[in-house]
């Protein structure tokens, strides 16, 4: 049985022939439920010009979720520093924080949120990749504009979201809790994580090293279960290795009559080998086993399953079998 807090993480996948405007609607009644089974957290994403996942600024559902939640805490996971102002983002969550205090987290991320050129510069202005400076005194600037500019009294929690060691570095420099996505660069992870925690430095934000580890989780009653649910983002990652990033979020039968590689079926293979697939019983034990190897102090699950009511079933057969509410 796991013993740590265990949050969400919301990417919105929009279903094949669906409208995003449904999978918006859909986010909603995500946010009650993930509440009401007992998850600490519930995190949103943000991504740019994918026909597989909505385009919907986390500010913004972090601000509506709130509205129709009283306890779960709620954030980005992240937003994405090289697209914003500083001062912006110390306005928009510092204001989060002062109407629901207590209840929101700031996670800032590096990336563009998109595998697309043109979009990634419409939405820094035509500017570039952000270098490793530009990143660093763009979270360092909303740190500071939180508390000397803003300071409209209760603060966001922030978090450092991170997939590599440089990431990890980051964190640790500046004293802030770490989010791992370990459900994208899980071959990253205990380098990095090993990384923070001998480096890091005590500020304000936190007192010790804190991690938080995001990991790909399916569940369903079987194992066979849990492998179709899985079938639809099996071929998303599948575009994306071959640097595709127009494929739309298939059905599970769409998902099932399409063919991978071999090289597909390998690195799909050995993904999911870190992660946490399974019946249960299974993804109890997986998720139990990355607890104690990555000495997490949390754990945030993201679920990308095409059917919601699938999708919130997996999240409800970890919290039975897997961890007790908060």
């Amino acid at each position: 049985m796991i013993t740590i807090p265990i949050g969400a993480l919301e990417v919105a996948m929009v279903q094949s022939g669906a409208r995003a405007a449904d999978t918006l609607r859909d986010t909603a009644e995500f946010a009650r439920r993930v509440e009401d089974l007992g998850y600490l957290r519930l995190w949103y994403a943000e991504h740019h010009h994918s026909p597989a996942i909505g385009a919907f600024p986390p500010v913004v559902l972090t601000a509506h979720a709130a509205a129709l939640t009283s306890s779960i805490r709620l954030g980005s996971g992240g937003v994405l520093a090289p697209n914003h102002a500083p001062l912006m983002l110390a306005e928009q969550f510092g204001t989060l924080a002062a109407l629901h205090s207590g209840r929101i987290d700031l996670g800032i991320g590096r990336g563009p949120g998109t595998f697309d050129e043109p979009t990634a510069r419409a939405l820094r202005r035509g500017a570039g990749p952000a270098t490793d400076d530009e990143y660093r005194d763009d979270v360092a600037a909303t740190l500071r504009f939180l508390v000397d500019e803003v300071a409209l009294g209760p603060l966001p929690e922030p978090w450092l979201l991170a997939s590599s060691t440089a990431g990890a570095a980051l964190a640790a420099e500046l004293g802030l809790p770490i989010a791992f996505a370990h459900h994208i660069r899980p071959d990253n992870t205990l380098a990095a994580l090993g990384h923070y925690r001998e480096r890091f430095s005590p500020s304000r934000w936190c007192e010790r090293p804190r991690v938080l580890v995001c990991v790909e989780t399916v569940c369903a009653e079987t194992q066979q279960e849990a492998a179709r649910l899985a079938g639809p983002m099996d071929v998303v990652k599948a575009g994306l290795l071959k640097g595709r990033s127009d494929i739309p979020f298939p059905t599970p039968e769409e998902a099932a009559a399409h063919s991978f590689t071999a090289e597909e079926e390998r690195a799909l293979t050995s993904f999911r080998d870190q992660q946490a697939h399974g019946s249960p019983d299974i993804v109890a034990k997986q998720l139990a086993d990355l607890v104690e190897v990555t000495r997490a102090d949390e754990l945030m699950l993201v679920t990308p399953v095409y059917a919601p009511a699938e999708r919130l079933r997996s999240y409800e057969l970890v919290r039975q079998h897997a961890a007790p509410a908060v």
